[in-house]
C-alpha cells in the first residue's frame, strides 16, 4: 500500500511534466493511443466514480449550513469561464469547431486539479471541493444550456444529447461512486488510496486520444492560435475570480479557492464530449488546457504558499522584536 501512495505522490509532483512528456510522444508516434479515442468516456467515467467515492454525506450538509460562498463561487464560474472564452473567440476571430471547442472547455465544471492547488496554496480546500462538487452536478444543465448561448451560431448544438450525456458520463458516475462510499464506508477506505494514480493515469490516456486523434491538424495556424488563446482564459479566469472573490468580502483562503475554481476547468470532459458530438478538431482547446492549467496553477500556488511563508516568518519576527523591546 505504501508503495501506491508513494507512486501517486511521484506522479503528482511530476504530472505537468508526464503531461508534456506523453503529449510530445504521442505526436511522434500517434497509434499509440489510437485504442483509447472510443473509449474516452469510459476513462471519464472511471474519474468521476472516483470522485464520487471520495464524498461523504457530510460534505453535503457543510454546503447545506454555508451556502453563500459555495453559491456564489459556483455561479462565479458559470458566468466568468464561458464569457471569457467567447469574448476571446470574437476577439482572436476563431470560426467553426476550434471556437466550438475554446467555448466548451470554457462551459464544464471546475476541475479536478483545483482542489489539489488550493491545498498548496494554502487555501479553503472544503470550499474548493464543495463548488466542484456543486458545479459538476449542474453540468447536465449548465453546459448543454451555455455552448447553445455562446457556440450556437458556429456550430450546431445537440442539446438534449449533451444534457443525456452528461448525465451518464458524469452525474451517473459520481452517484454510484457516492453509494458505494455510503453503503460499505470504512470497507473502501484503502480504494481511495489508488485514486489519484489511477485518475492521473486516465487522464493521461484521455490527452493521448485526443493527440492521437488530431495528429494531422495539431501544426495548423488555427490549432497553434487556440494557444495564447488557451492561456489568456485560464488567467483572465484566475483573475476574475479574485477579484469577485475579494468584491464579496471572502477571507484569503476563500479567495485562493475561488479563484483555482474559476480558472481551472474539467478540462478531460470538454475533450471526450468534443470527440463524441464534434469533430476531434474541437478538443484541442481542452487538451492545451489540460496542459496550461497544471502548470499555471502549480506556479500561482508555490507563490501563494511561499508568500504566505514570508508573511508568518515576518510577522513572528516582529513579534520577537517587540517582545525584546
Amino acid at each position: 500500500m505504501n508503495k501506491i501512495e508513494k507512486v501517486s505522490k511521484l506522479i503528482g509532483k511530476y504530472f505537468t511534466l508526464a503531461i508534456v512528456f506523453w503529449v510530445v510522444f504521442n505526436y511522434f508516434l500517434p497509434k499509440t493511443s489510437e485504442w483509447v479515442v472510443p473509449n474516452v468516456a469510459y476513462l471519464l467515467g472511471i474519474i468521476l466514480f472516483g470522485m464520487g467515492l471520495t464524498l461523504k454525506l457530510q460534505d453535503f450538509e457543510r454546503i447545506a449550513k454555508r451556502p453563500f460562498p459555495v453559491i456564489a463561487g459556483t455561479c462565479a464560474h458559470y458566468l466568468i469561464m464561458p464569457t471569457i472564452a467567447w469574448v476571446l473567440c470574437l476577439v482572436f476571430q476563431l470560426k467553426g469547431a476550434t471556437a466550438a471547442g475554446v467555448i466548451l472547455v470554457g462551459s464544464c465544471p471546475s476541475g479536478t486539479s483545483s482542489s489539489v492547488m488550493a491545498y498548496l496554496a494554502g487555501g479553503d480546500v472544503a470550499l474548493d471541493v464543495s463548488i466542484e462538487t456543486l458545479s459538476t452536478l449542474l453540468a447536465p444543465v449548465a453546459l448543454p444550456g451555455l455552448l447553445l448561448l455562446f457556440a450556437g451560431k458556429y456550430v450546431d448544438i445537440p442539446t438534449f444529447s449533451l444534457f443525456l450525456s452528461t448525465i451518464k458520463i458524469v452525474l451517473v458516475p459520481i452517484l454510484l461512486g457516492l453509494l458505494v462510499h455510503h453503503l460499505f464506508k470504512d470497507k473502501i477506505e484503502w480504494v481511495t488510496k489508488f485514486l489519484p494514480v489511477v485518475s492521473q493515469l486516465a487522464i493521461l490516456l484521455i490527452i493521448g486520444a485526443v493527440i492521437s486523434a488530431n495528429h494531422a491538424d495539431l501544426m495548423t495556424t488555427q490549432t497553434l492560435l487556440v494557444i495564447p488563446v488557451v492561456i489568456l482564459h485560464n488567467l483572465s479566469g484566475y483573475g476574475l475570480g479574485y477579484l469577485f472573490s475579494k468584491l464579496i468580502r471572502l477571507r484569503t483562503p476563500q479567495r485562493k479557492a475561488i479563484t483555482f475554481e474559476v480558472g481551472m476547468q474539467d478540462s478531460s470532459l470538454g475533450a471526450t464530449l468534443a470527440m463524441k458530438y464534434f469533430v476531434p478538431a474541437a478538443a484541442i482547446p481542452s487538451t492545451i488546457f489540460s496542459i496550461w492549467h497544471n502548470i499555471s496553477g502549480s506556479i500561482l500556488a508555490v507563490n501563494w504558499k511561499n508568500r504566505s511563508t514570508n508573511d508568518e516568518a515576518a510577522k513572528m519576527e516582529k513579534k520577537g522584536k517587540t517582545a525584546v523591546d
